[in-house]
């Protein structure tokens, strides 16, 4: 959730709120979702999703405010169509590149953007490489998956943030059957159902450490 700005639980006149996903495809949004929903138990507000692919993180200052301007009035429609008060925006991109300086800059540009145009707190899940690193600090839920799954020691306890092609590693080391990118949410699902998104993650990544300090004030 951006700097300065508070946890809104408003409702509309008939006593409804929703806050709105958005992200790169369906199953990046349906991980963010599974985060959302453990981490943030008294929500007290209906998810819904935008569908259009987000296309933040690359785009010039001009082309961000722009773009962002079309994902909030998305998200106001979105909270119409429901006559529901739009109570927040949660965005995710993967950021293609590891935890740094760009990362650093570029989260910032988008929280700003976001502060600038949005009526409502926003969150935004970077993900530093990509989901995959994410799905690292959670190793036990591979094995309820896939029973053939396991993780290299050399991908756990580590700062995943800074691992290149997290996706890549997955495809080559994880076991049979192949990783695949819809296998993600099955992965996330499992971390939830196993209560592992409430213990201390396995290794680190900054990128999924802010979101979560994002989230935080919807989790009260």
């Amino acid at each position: 959730m951006s700097p300065g700005q508070k946890a809104t639980h408003g409702k509309s006149a008939l006593g409804r709120s929703v806050i709105v996903l958005a992200g790169e495809d369906s199953n990046d949004r349906k991980v963010v979702r599974e985060l959302i929903s453990e981490l943030c138990p008294g929500l007290g507000s209906k998810l819904i999703e935008i569908r259009d692919s987000v296309r933040l993180k690359a785009a010039t200052p001009g082309k961000l405010d722009e773009r962002v301007r079309v994902l909030v009035g998305k998200a106001k429609a979105g909270a119409a169509r429901e006559r529901a008060a739009l109570s927040g925006i949660v965005v995710h991109e993967d950021l293609d590149a590891v935890t740094g300086t760009e990362y650093a800059v570029t989260r910032q540009r988008l929280r700003t953007a976001f502060e600038r145009q949005a009526p409502c707190p926003s969150a935004v899940a970077l993900a530093a490489w990509e989901t995959e690193a994410w799905l690292l600090l959670f190793p036990e839920a591979f094995a309820a998956v896939r029973a053939g799954w396991k993780v290299p020691t050399s991908l756990i306890g580590r700062d995943t943030g800074k691992l290149r092609n997290p996706k890549e590693e997955l495809h080559r080391r994880l076991g049979s059957p192949r990783y695949r990118e819809s296998d993600a949410v099955e992965i996330m699902r499992a971390a939830r159902q196993q209560g592992l998104m409430r213990k201390p993650i396995t290794g680190s990544n900054g990128s999924y450490e802010d979101f979560v300090a994002d989230l935080k004030p919807w989790s009260q």
